[in-house]
């Protein structure tokens, strides 16, 4: 089989003001760097693990894993690939899918907007590649949501290009390799380790010294008790020769998280009474608003919901009614947000569950309540029931409410939390009530 011909490289060289970094020189010798090379691949022909995207190294695939493994650890995205690639097997299939398709598949690896700068991306690739993922390094750049980092790891990895990769495993390895004191993060540390990154390149197969270099940083030199024992490296390792391993890479300023307290309401309408004439023809009638919860009617409840604007948290996802305002401090004061968004004298019902999670630098204890219509508006229990909701104050961008079913919620993308209160409804929805106090 002939040998593969190297994708083209146009990245661009680093220079760094070397008299503003703490670092060892050693790498600077060509005996240095050929012997450590030969010893990281060595390792890694045993020590690799096996991976879809590495066994099969089409650009399309190392794309969607790259894209994937941003802020994810490996074993949480391998499913989701398998199931991605069982949906979405090519660039042709991802340009012409829903978007709320695509957010479906994603639900739970967060991050969201890589979803719709992947959808966007692909659809570029076709308008403008013939639907075949760039092989050369400008064209990848220029495609949405791809840095740096993600255009040099698809192209060395399936293509054999001869550039660099620097992320968070690499950056930790080179910093330790040569003894980098400063911060990865810091500007020209940074600019540094991309020219170690590129003076450590073989001739050939830099894709899988870059792959590599990542693997170790996953299963040896970790950030915390790094394994220097089982190093294959160990020797050519200024850390280690030093015993700086816990203190190299210099120590990002750890996140603070803010505790902060929100709400989901849930407005819920009861489900059409369905009736069949002598003729066998179906007749629906208008809905009904139970004052007891009994739920006598055909058909499925259904829950108000939204999708999410953009811009804001969680973009492109399919929500309950949930004020992001951190001065609501109340339940009361949710539910007087949500009144004045559907124009509907409203409640605040009963505590359905509480969920704790996480968002950015909060820590956040979400409470799920029940909404209810005030007792003395009778005609508003009715006209929630039959409304078709007008969207939401000027002060956030319109949107369309809906009213869906928990079935139809199955379909939608929503983000942890949010599929968790349907998991709570659906486990509660015999005794939940609708609409009245």
């Amino acid at each position: 089989m002939p040998k593969k011909k190297p994708a083209a490289s146009h990245a661009t060289p680093e220079t760094f003001d070397a008299e503003s970094l703490d670092f060892d020189d050693n790498w600077q010798r060509s005996s240095w760097r050929s012997r450590l090379r030969q010893r990281l691949l060595a390792w890694f022909d045993v020590h690799a693990r096996s991976m879809p995207w590495r066994s099969d190294p089409q650009p399309y695939k190392v794309w969607v894993s790259e894209i994937m493994l941003q802020q994810t650890q490996v074993a949480t995205v391998m499913p989701y690939f398998h199931r991605w690639m069982e949906a979405f097997p090519d660039i042709q299939s991802l340009a012409a899918a829903d978007i709320d398709e695509l957010m479906r598949h994603w639900e739970g690896l967060g991050y969201y907007r890589r979803v719709k700068s992947m959808h966007a991306a692909a659809q570029q690739i076709v308008d403008q590649h013939g639907g075949q993922f760039p092989a050369d390094y400008d064209s990848v750049l220029a495609l949405p949501g791809v840095g740096r980092y993600t255009a040099g790891a698809v192209l060395s990895i399936s293509g054999d290009a001869r550039l660099p990769v620097l992320e968070g495993n690499t950056q930790r390895v080179y910093s330790r390799w040569i003894g980098l004191r400063q911060t990865p993060t810091d500007k020209q540390a940074n600019k540094l380790l991309w020219h170690f990154a590129e003076t450590m390149l073989p001739q050939a197969e830099s894709g899988r010294f870059n792959q590599a270099a990542m693997e170790l940083g996953a299963l040896v030199c970790t950030p915390r008790q790094p394994k220097c024992e089982t190093c294959p490296v160990r020797s050519a390792c200024s850390a280690a020769k030093h015993a700086l391993q816990d203190v190299i890479p210099g120590k990002i300023k750890r996140l603070e998280y803010q505790d902060r307290t929100e709400f989901a309401l849930i407005v819920s309408r009861p489900p059409k009474s369905v009736t069949t004439a002598a003729n066998g023809q179906q007749k629906i009638k208008k809905r009904a608003v139970s004052q007891t919860g009994a739920n006598t009617q055909t058909g499925e409840q259904e829950f108000l919901v939204r999708p999410l604007p953009d811009g804001g948290r969680w973009a492109g996802l399919w929500d309950f009614p949930r004020p992001t305002d951190a001065e609501m401090e109340s339940v009361d004061h949710a539910a007087h947000w949500l009144s004045k968004q559907l124009e509907t004298p409203l409640m605040a019902g009963v505590r359905l569950a509480t969920i704790r999670h996480a968002v950015t630098k909060y820590r956040i204890s979400l409470h799920v309540h029940q909404v209810l219509c005030r007792a003395e508006e009778q005609s508003s229990r009715q006209r929630l029931a039959d409304i078709k909701p007008p969207g939401i104050l000027a002060l956030d961008p319109p949107e369309p409410w809906n009213w869906k079913s928990l079935k139809e919620l199955e379909e939608l993308p929503m983000s942890v939390s949010g599929r968790k209160i349907v998991r709570h409804l659906q486990t509660q929805q015999q005794s939940f009530l609708p609409l009245a106090e």
